[in-house]
């Protein structure tokens, strides 16, 4: 199955290279914001404010982003007027996934370091619970806006569902947070323009997209091993559909 995400994603990403910077440079501007405006307001409540503000937005950007890119997941397209019906249908899910991360800053900059100053057994024990849920969270976290898309609207069930991923496929989560770790470090290569965040919420969406195959069969074979799933019987239709090409292909499409 991880061998077919991998080439799959490669091959939606190849395809829609310039729609994915497009989104990319998007994410890039949307950035700018909160680190460019606050230094040039004189009132730091105000700066607080507007920086607030634009992280918040950045985040309700790549909710709309992530729903829109489900298309190319799913064998479809999208356009601008897509994307803006998307931004008015999900933001409320950026917001979410905002505040989820700002708490995730407040427990590394401020309780852990709280626990860790008490330089005691205990304040140490309750800085390894906090660091290892906070780990657990961001590992089940990372498929948030892909749930939203594909699973749930109600955001106690996706964050609920995040985390019935988490534990049911370990192996695979910290698979694709070390693919986003090493996608941001190409991405930095090339301004984040590629992969870049877009290219981040494809994988992870191409990855639960795939993952759910899983389920549909155990929900259809009550009663069968969960550790041995026919992926190969499971994949046959999304071999068909991705196909096959060689490196002429990728380089002159139209010449095959």
């Amino acid at each position: 199955m991880t061998g077919f995400l991998i080439k799959k994603y490669f091959f939606d990403l190849w395809d829609n290279l310039f729609k994915i910077a497009l989104i990319n440079l998007g994410f890039i501007i949307s950035m700018a914001f909160p680190i460019f405006v606050p230094p040039i307001l004189q009132l730091p409540a105000l700066s607080m404010g507007a920086r607030l503000i634009g992280i918040l937005w950045c985040f309700v950007y790549l909710s709309a982003a992530a729903l829109s890119l489900k298309a190319i997941s799913d064998y479809g397209n999208f356009g601008f007027s897509d994307f803006l019906a998307n931004l008015k249908t999900i933001w409320p899910a950026g917001l979410v996934m905002g505040g989820l991360v700002f708490l995730a800053f407040i427990l590394c900059t401020v309780i852990i370091p709280f626990y860790l100053s008490m330089e005691s057994m205990i304040g140490l024990l309750l800085a390894a619970i906090v660091f290892w849920t906070l780990a657990a969270a961001v590992l089940a976290l990372q498929f948030f806006f892909a749930v939203r898309s594909r699973l749930d609207t109600h955001f106690v069930g996706i964050i609920k569902k995040c985390f019935v991923i988490f534990f049911d496929n370990p192996m695979f989560c910290i698979f694709s947070f070390a693919h986003n770790v090493f996608a941001l470090f190409l991405s930095a290569l090339v301004g984040f323009l590629a992969p870049g965040p877009a290219g981040i919420l494809l994988f992870l969406d191409e990855g639960l997209r795939l993952r759910l195959l899983k389920y549909d069969w155990l929900e259809a074979n009550p009663g069968a091993n969960r550790r041995k799933i026919p992926w190969e019987a499971l994949l046959i239709e999304e071999r068909e559909k991705t196909g096959t090409r060689s490196l002429r292909n990728f380089i002159f499409p139209w010449k095959d």
